[in-house]
C-alpha cells in the first residue's frame, strides 16, 4: 500500500501516548489546541493526534489532518461502552460503519440519527476493516473481536435503559463520543477510514465504576493493534 500516510486519532491522552512514543523521527505541530506528531510508525508515514473528547473536536481534527498533513487514510482508536451481550470488557470492535445516536430531525421526516443531507450511516473502508481484523488476530488472539456498527453522541452512556435504546434503534455494537464524527468528516473528504474500539465498560449502570478501572488496559490493547496495522501497511 505505497503512498499511504495514516492519520491516527484518539480522544484522550491514554489512547495515543503509546503510539506517539513509538513514532520514529517525530516532529510536532500545534493547531486548534491540538498537537500533531508526524513521523513513522513501524515504517509507515503517520500522524498521531489527541483530538479531545466529543464530535466537534473529532471532525475538526480530521479536517486538519487532511488539509495540513495530507493524510490518505484515517484510523480512530480508543475505548467504548459495549451495547452487545456478546462483547465483554477488553473485547474489540472494528467498525463496519458509524452512526450518530444523538441527532434528531425526526420532526422533518428523517430517521433518528440521520443528519439532513448526509447518509444515515458512514461505511468504513473494506480493506482497512480486513487489516484491522488481521491485526487483532495477530496481537490479541485470545480476545473476542467483532465487526459492527459504532454509534456516537456527545454523552457518556451509563444507564441500562439508554443502552437498550441505542442497541435496539441504532443497531450499535458499542457507543462512544467521536467515531461517527470522524467517519462523517473522513467520508466527505473521500478518506478511507476505520474505527477501532476496545470495550472499557458495559454502558449501563455499572459504567461509572468499570470505565476508570479498565480504560487504560483497553486503550493499550487498541494501541498494540494499531501498531500491528501500521507494520502490515508499510
Amino acid at each position: 500500500m505505497n503512498g499511504i500516510k495514516l492519520g491516527v486519532i484518539g480522544a484522550m491522552e491514554l489512547e495515543v501516548e503509546a503510539l506517539r512514543a513509538a513514532l520514529v523521527g517525530a516532529r510536532s505541530t500545534q493547531r486548534a489546541s491540538m498537537t500533531f506528531y508526524e513521523g513513522a510508525l513501524r515504517g509507515l508515514p503517520c500522524v498521531v493526534v489527541r483530538c479531545g473528547i466529543g464530535k466537534v473536536n473529532a471532525a475538526l481534527c480530521v479536517q486538519l489532518l487532511r488539509d495540513l498533513f495530507g493524510v490518505t487514510h484515517v484510523l480512530n482508536t480508543g475505548v467504548a461502552g459495549s451495547l452487545s451481550a456478546q462483547l465483554d470488557i477488553g473485547d474489540i470492535v472494528v467498525s463496519s460503519d458509524a452512526a450518530y445516536h444523538d441527532v434528531d430531525v425526526t420532526a422533518l421526516g428523517y430517521p433518528a440519527g440521520q443528519m439532513p443531507g448526509m447518509p444515515a450511516v458512514f461505511p468504513a473502508d473494506a480493506d482497512l476493516i480486513a487489516r484491522a481484523q488481521a491485526a487483532c488476530a495477530a496481537v490479541a488472539a485470545d480476545v473476542h473481536a467483532q465487526v459492527g456498527r459504532v454509534v456516537s453522541g456527545d454523552q457518556f452512556v451509563a444507564q441500562g435503559a439508554r443502552k437498550d435504546v441505542l442497541a435496539r434503534e441504532f443497531g450499535g455494537l458499542c457507543t462512544e463520543m467521536e467515531g461517527a464524527a470522524v467517519a462523517h468528516a473522513a467520508s466527505v473528504n473521500g478518506l478511507p477510514f476505520v474505527i477501532l474500539r476496545a470495550i472499557s465498560d458495559k454502558a449501563d449502570d455499572s459504567a461509572h465504576m468499570d470505565y476508570p478501572t479498565f480504560e487504560r488496559a483497553a486503550a493499550a490493547r487498541c494501541a498494540a493493534i494499531v501498531e500491528e496495522m501500521a507494520a502490515r501497511m508499510a
